[in-house]
């Protein structure tokens, strides 16, 4: 799979763009006129138009058209700065579903689901410390190409259940990202696939990753993140 430099979250709050130039992968968050910026650079609008209108947009509302052109400009510039190029972006993956059910297993896992928990984490672990994010993702947008069938929300959830209680024994930081991508691996391990995601929030602003499968978020409590996370990257 192909990757892009830059993934981005697209919501009326504003955006927030995974650059995968980074080792580790590296958030930059923009508040909705730097997001309405990037949107129309994306397009293909040349930055002199762009700062254009949204200067024009801006000035009919009231506010400063010299001190809203120095920002853009300003902010352009910071793209160039940073080798940000809106034009060679993913485009946005769609939102997600109008409704989430948040799974969570209650259960033991069975054997086999904490055999593949185990493993998944393992390597999951292991590629996030050791490859850079391109190289994740890539991978794993190969493995989605796997003719496999989708897992049921509790096939899902019954495997997210038996990555944490793998990661709650790791004796360093397991975080989402590591308990999402070993998940996924997990699933492709029972023969079952997941769509991996890495997204973001803006109030407060944050990234998270997280597994989803049949319109589930999965393996999340709605009372211990501030949900809902816009999508960057859909595996």
């Amino acid at each position: 799979m192909p990757v892009k430099p830059v993934y981005a979250a697209i919501t009326p709050a504003g955006a927030a763009l995974l650059d995968t130039r980074n080792a580790r992968g590296r958030w930059v968050f923009l508040n909705p006129t730097g997001a309405a910026l990037w949107q129309r650079l994306a397009a293909g609008t040349r930055a002199e138009v762009a700062v254009d209108e949204l200067t024009a947009h801006w000035a009919a509302r009231g506010a400063d058209p010299e001190q809203v052109r120095a920002d853009l400009d300003l902010l352009t510039q910071s793209f160039r700065a940073a080798r940000l190029n809106p034009a060679a972006s993913a485009p946005p993956p769609p939102p997600p579903p109008a409704t989430i059910h948040f799974a969570h297993s209650s259960w033991p896992p069975r054997a086999a689901d904490r055999l593949a928990g185990a493993a998944g984490f393992a390597l999951g672990l292991t590629l996030l410390r050791c490859a850079p994010i391109r190289a994740v993702i890539s991978l794993a947008g190969a493995a989605v190409r796997l003719p496999l069938p989708p897992a049921s929300a509790d096939e899902a959830d019954a495997l997210f259940a038996a990555v944490r209680a793998t990661a709650r024994s790791w004796p360093g930081r397991a975080a989402c990202a590591e308990e999402s991508l070993g998940a996924f691996i997990a699933a492709l391990l029972r023969g079952r696939r997941v769509h991996w995601v890495l997204g973001a929030r803006f109030t407060p602003a944050g990234a998270h990753a997280w597994i989803e499968t049949a319109h589930t978020v999965v393996g999340q409590d709605p009372a211990d993140r501030a949900w809902p996370y816009t999508p960057a990257l859909r595996l």
